[in-house]
């Protein structure tokens, strides 16, 4: 994250290729003084830099990209490039088919060619004899002629790229294919204008190899488009105008024009564009692109309603309150777009393969030409192999094997309210043994109702100081009147409770002073000139205020939240929450995939006990505060168990930070909330057995497309290299190199697309 000190910047990378690419780009930004850091995506073709302006401009860090050999533009805004990346991709396509149209009437046109002219050539002397005045082989020259002309048409791209990256000093998988082809290219040249016995041209296999490879990327760039299709939907959701109301004046006006505090009407059918509050109205709202929740919710006046959501069915008058970068939405698709430009441990391994995986390439084709040529005595043979190595051998499936399977999993988790914080959270959460869960707000709804209001008699009062003494007798709705001022800061689910109470009694209440909230606890104010502390159990031991005996325990499921005014107890609460309706399935979920399922709670046990007995839960811990959970996780990891642990985000941030993966229950209100690995904005337990299966599949393609990657360049390079032919009669050709080498980085693709339609099994 950035310091105060420094900025982020997403820049628009082009001329990527393969991981090797990524790994020069990123070097090239790290070594730039004032960089922080950088991260290069190559599925999204875009590099985000942390930098500190002081040091270093934005121009700067477009300069040192391209002094790596590539290109890359400053952002402009509301630009997403799918529209350019769209362009470029058809562009490529059309260069693609040509290619391979002419590659194939090339190899067609040149069967009859060999160490003498053919039959074809005999023929055409014939009827054109004026052809062979000009050259002795007028059939190589026009494949000369058009496949120069395709090849500075179709290749320029490739040759430019890998000439840059030749001249600052590196390698990408253009540099394989230039020279490839470029060597192919020029021996078929050289035979040519110089035609003698035995001397074959290979026009066919360079066109061939151009059109497979352009194939491919037009192949991928469609893959990627759809990989990137969740977060291209989450930036389209945003309307550009709204409705606002201005001295009764309805205007439309850009979003822009709209600030904090603007009344704005939405119509049946239309996208709110901004989070509001609604003011006047009734109606539905679809939030199933935020937060994967599949069911409308009813909104009246008061509700708030998200920047992006679909208003069903009434018209409704809202008051403006997030704006712009800070709605739900803009958070949402920043955590998205971050997450999937983030790497995964796995990825290093790629990265280390590629970053030493072209030099080695180049010194196995070496190998390979001269060890044909001395063992066949064969040029052209030699000439075949060496560039069938060469274009065989390109990394970009292993560059793209992890980051596309994290691209589309990070994007299908925001279709289903599950939002990953990066490629490492994905990855351990593949790999957890035990679970952890907080009680409110996680396994129950986390809105409990008070219950019971019960103010102390005197009598049954310690003694108390002589300030308390000219108070008298307080009244329940003293009491609540009082909690409710000292619990309005408050976010706490009990909070909540006492409010709501509060305000159903149509009590009012001057503003509380002093406030300080003491996490897991309870907090303390100053109420009307008066100390007041309220909270549990442990908190009144804490501050030495003895409690009252003879009082009756507390109910079953039910949490007590004790009051003391100047250092005496003056009544307490009683409040009751209930269970999520999928918790007990979530948790039979979790059992049945092998975990251990524990709950850490601080409110006490004889209301922990039912909730988790309802829930199917067997190890329950209660009591704690947020250091003993803290501990409690600890002692799980130095047992040797793999811990996640779920709560609210806030109570529970140093939980979840010491967990193996921290998953935080929340809202699409709530995202300010940084705490945890996860984010499930449906506060549902359902989510949780989601987010791990989703784990676990992302992880399994991810190990496919490895193993996919890995598996075609140990058989495709010694193929290509001729190692099978003396015994199996083996051989890869340059154009079946080129092919080969389009398909694995569209079957890593493909396989990745299948977490798109990743369902939950339960």
């Amino acid at each position: 994250m950035a310091t105060p000190a420094t900025e982020s910047l997403t820049l628009p990378v082009l001329g990527m290729t393969c991981a090797s690419c990524q790994h020069h780009v990123e070097e090239a930004l790290r070594s730039t003084a004032g960089v922080e850091s950088a991260r290069v995506d190559l599925m999204a073709h875009r590099a985000a830099v942390v930098f500190d302006p002081r040091q270093v401009a934005p121009e700067q860090l477009v300069e040192a990209i391209r002094s790596a050999g590539y290109d890359a533009v400053l952002p402009r805004p509301n630009d997403s490039g799918s529209g350019q990346a769209e362009d470029h991709a058809a562009e490529s396509e059309r260069k693609a088919w040509v290619t391979l149209t002419a590659g194939a009437a090339a190899m067609v046109l040149a069967m009859p060619l060999g160490t003498n002219m053919g039959a074809m050539d005999h023929g055409l002397m014939r009827f054109v004899p004026w052809l062979y005045a000009l050259a002795p082989d007028p059939l190589r020259w026009f494949l000369l002629v058009m496949t120069a002309a395709i090849v500075a048409w179709a290749g320029r791209g490739i040759y430019m790229s890998a000439l840059r990256a030749l001249r600052h000093g590196t390698t990408n998988m253009n540099t394989m294919v230039g020279l490839g082809t470029g060597v192919a290219f020029a021996y078929s040249a050289y035979a040519t204008i110089w035609p003698a016995s035995g001397r074959e041209v290979y026009f066919d296999a360079v066109l061939l190899i151009l059109g497979f490879l352009l194939l491919g990327k037009a192949l991928e760039a469609r893959a990627k488009r759809r990989a990137l299709a969740a977060l291209d939907s989450l930036s389209r959701l945003r309307p550009v105008t709204g409705r606002r109301i201005r001295d009764g004046v309805q205007t439309v006006v850009p979003l822009e024009e709209i600030q904090p505090g603007d009344s704005v009407l939405v119509l049946p059918g239309e996208r709110f564009p901004v989070d509001a509050v609604i003011l006047e109205g009734r109606t539905s709202v679809d939030e199933s692109m935020l937060t994967g929740e599949p069911t409308p919710l009813p909104r009246e006046p008061g509700g708030r309603v998200l920047a992006g959501s679909l208003n069903y069915d009434g018209a409704v008058t809202c008051r403006a309150e997030s704006l712009g970068e800070a709605t739900v939405l803009a958070q949402i698709t920043r955590m998205v777009q971050q997450a999937q430009s983030s790497r995964a441990p796995m990825e290093r391994l790629a990265d280390r393969a590629s970053a030493i995986f072209v030099p080695i390439v180049l010194a196995l084709a070496v190998v390979t030409f001269s060890v044909w040529l001395i063992a066949a005595h064969s040029l052209p043979l030699a000439l075949a192999n060496t560039v069938a190595v060469l274009v065989v051998a390109c990394p970009c499936a292993m560059g793209l094997a992890v980051p596309a399977a994290l691209t589309v999993a990070v994007g299908r988790g925001a279709q289903l309210g599950i939002l990953f914080k990066g490629g490492e959270a994905l990855e351990r959460l593949a790999h957890l043994d035990a679970i952890v869960l907080d009680k409110t707000g996680t396994l129950t709804v986390g809105r409990p109702v008070l219950e019971a209001v019960h103010a102390l008699e005197s009598s049954s009062l310690p003694p108390l100081r002589k300030e308390r003494a000219r108070m008298g007798h307080l009244t329940e709705n003293d009491l609540l009147r009082m909690a409710a001022a000292a619990e309005e800061r408050s976010n706490h689910p009990l909070a909540h409770a006492v409010v709501d109470a509060a305000r159903a009694r149509n009590l009012v209440w001057p503003p509380a002073e002093d406030v300080q909230i003491l996490p897991g606890r309870g907090l303390t104010a100053k109420i009307e000139g008066q100390d007041c502390l309220l909270g549990n159990e442990a908190l009144f031991h804490e501050f030495a205020i003895p409690l009252p005996k003879g009082i009756e325990p507390p109910k079953p499921g039910v949490t007590r939240l004790w009051m003391a005014l100047d250092g005496a107890v003056a009544g307490y609460f009683d409040a009751r929450d209930a269970l999520r309706p999928d918790a007990a399935e979530a948790i039979a979920a979790l059992r049945h995939d092998g975990l251990r399922v524990l709950m850490l709670t601080g409110d006490s046990a004889a209301a922990a006990a039912p909730i988790a007995e309802q829930a199917g839960i067997a190890e329950v811990e209660a009591g704690l505060d947020p250091a003993g959970k803290l501990a409690r996780i600890r002692a799980l990891q130095k047992s040797g168990l793999r811990v996640a642990m779920v709560g609210d985000g806030i109570n529970d941030a140093a939980a979840l930070a010491q967990a193996d993966a921290g998953i935080a229950m929340g809202s699409g209100a709530d995202l300010a909330q940084e705490a945890g690995d996860v984010l499930l904005l449906r506060a549902r337990p359902s989510a949780i057995p989601a987010a791990l299966g989703l784990g676990r599949a992302t992880l399994r393609i991810m190990r496919q497309n490895l193993g996919w990657a890995i598996a075609y360049n140990l058989l495709g390079i010694p193929l290509a290299a001729g190692a099978l032919y003396p015994s199996f009669h083996l051989l890869l050709t340059p154009w079946l190199a080129a092919a080969a080498m389009a398909l694995s980085s569209v079957c890593v693709l493909g396989n990745s697309l299948r977490l798109r339609g990743w369902q939950t099994s339960r």
